[in-house]
C-alpha cells in the first residue's frame, strides 16, 4: 500500500505503508543511531513525535527484549529500508508486526537523508503521514502548523510509585518518561529505587528521606512543566544528592532561573562528542533532546557548565555551586561508546556516601 509523508512546507515523499494505516500527524524528527532501533521506539522522550532513522537499513535484527519501557512511543516512524527477514539469536518478531501492534504508522521506501537534509536546513517540523491518495494539500497544511506537541510527561510516567529492592543507598527517582536502564543503572549498583509519578509533590519525596533524587528524561518542551519545575525548587532547597538526565537536566536549570531554548533540529543519535569540562577528557554520548540549556544566561553564583557538545558547543551538563547536584543533557544509561559515560552514576553513588 502506498503511503506518503507531507511536511508543513508542502514537501511530500512517496512510500510504502508500515505499521498502521491510520493517519498521524506530528513533529517529525531525526536519530542518527546505526543500532538501537527498538531502544529509539520504546524512548518515552519521543512521545508526540514521529522518527526518521537516517541509517538506510533497519530491522535486520528484528524485535529482541531491549524495550526502553512498557510500549512504543513514537507517532510514527520513518525508514528508507524496512528488513523483511530479521536473523538474530535473540528475535522475538519483526518490526513490522511489532509497528502494528503498537498502532504506530509509518512509511518506508523514501530517501531518507534527502529528507534529514530539508529538516537540517529548514529545521524541525511537522508532517503527516497518511495512506489516502487523495489528499489536499491546501486542508493538511494548515493542520500541520497548526500542530503542537503539547503536555506528554503526564501520558509518559507511571501510574504509581513501585519499588525496584536493593541493599544500598536509597534513590528516589522522578519518572518524567524515564527509560528503564536508569533505575536499572542505580539497581544494579545496590541502590533501592523508588520510581515516583510526574507529578508527586517534594514534601512526599523528602518525607521518604532518600539518600540521593534521579530527575529522569522525558518529552516536550520544558517550560510547560511549570508545576514540576515548583516541585524540583522545593528539591534543590534540600541538602539531598541529585543527579538528573536531560529533562531533568533542563527542569533543575529552569528552576535556578536559568534559560531553555528549542534547537534548529535537535540531537538525537548515539554517537553525539561531549566534553566534560573537569578532566577535558571527551566522551562519545547517546542524546535524544529538541531542547538544550542556554549556556549564557548561567549565574556562576548558582551552577557552572560541566560538559558541553563538541560539534556545536552547546550546553551538556551543570555542577551546582555549594549543592550536591550535577545534571547533564546527554544519557549515560545508553550505553554509547560502549560505557564511556557510566562513570556518572557512580559518581553519583559517591556523592551520596560523602552526603552521609
Amino acid at each position: 500500500m502506498k503511503a506518503f509523508l507531507i511536511l508543513e512546507d508542502g514537501t511530500v515523499f512517496t512510500g510504502t505503508s508500515i505499521g498502521s494505516t491510520k493517519d498521524m500527524i506530528s513533529e517529525i524528527v531525526f536519530n542518527t543511531s546505526m543500532t538501537g532501533y527498538l531502544e529509539v521506539l520504546t524512548d518515552p522522550s519521543y512521545a508526540g513525535q514521529a522518527v526518521v532513522m537516517t541509517y538506510p537499513l533497519i530491522g535486520n535484527y528484528g524485535i529482541t527484549p531491549d524495550m526502553e519501557s512498557r510500549k512504543a512511543w513514537p507517532d510514527g516512524y520513518i525508514v528508507r529500508e524496512l528488513s523483511r527477514m530479521p536473523s538474530n539469536f535473540r528475535c522475538e518478531g519483526t518490526i513490522q508486526d511489532f509497528l502494528k501492534e503498537q498502532d504506530i504508522p509509518g512509511i518506508a521506501g523514501i530517501d531518507t537523508r534527502a529528507l534529514t537534509k530539508i529538516l537540517r536546513e529548514k529545521g524541525t517540523m511537522n508532517g503527516m503521514i497518511t495512506t489516502n491518495e487523495n489528499y489536499n494539500l491546501d486542508e493538511i497544511l494548515p493542520k500541520l502548523k497548526a500542530y503542537t506537541v503539547g503536555d506528554v510527561v503526564s501520558k509518559v510516567t507511571c501510574d504509581e510509585k513501585y519499588v525496584l529492592e536493593g541493599n544500598g543507598p536509597k534513590v528516589a527517582l522522578m519518572d518524567f518518561g524515564a527509560k528503564k536502564n536508569i533505575a536499572k543503572s542505580l539497581n544494579e549498583r545496590g541502590c533501592e529505587v523508588t520510581v515516583y509519578p510526574a507529578g508527586t509533590k517534594a514534601e512526599e519525596i523528602i518525607a521518604s528521606e532518600p539518600d540521593g533524587i534521579m530527575l529522569s528524561n522525558g518529552p516536550g518542551d520544558p517550560e510547560t512543566c511549570v508545576s514540576i519545575i515548583e516541585e524540583i525548587k522545593k528539591l534543590y532547597n534540600t541538602d539531598i544528592p541529585i543527579f538528573a538526565i536531560c529533562l531533568g537536566h533542563q527542569l533543575m536549570a529552569l528552576a535556578n532561573g536559568v534559560k531553555t531554548y528549542k534547537l534548529k533540529y535537535g540531537h538525537r543519535g548515539g554517537n553525539h562528542p561531549v566534553k566534560d569540562l573537569t578532566n577535558n577528557r571527551v566522551y562519545i554520548s547517546s542524546q535524544n533532546h529538541g531542547y538544550a540549556v542556554d549556556g549564557t544566561s548561567i549565574d556562576p553564583k548558582v551552577a557552572k557548565e560541566a560538559f558541553i557538545n563538541v560539534n556545536d558547543g552547546t550546553n551538556e551538563g551543570l555542577a551546582y555551586e555549594g549543592k550536591n547536584i550535577f545534571t547533564v543533557q546527554f544519557h549515560p544509561e545508553a550505553c554509547p561508546g560502549p560505557l564511556d559515560s557510566g562513570y556518572l552514576f557512580d559518581r553519583f553513588m559517591d556523592m551520596m556516601k560523602g552526603a552521609k
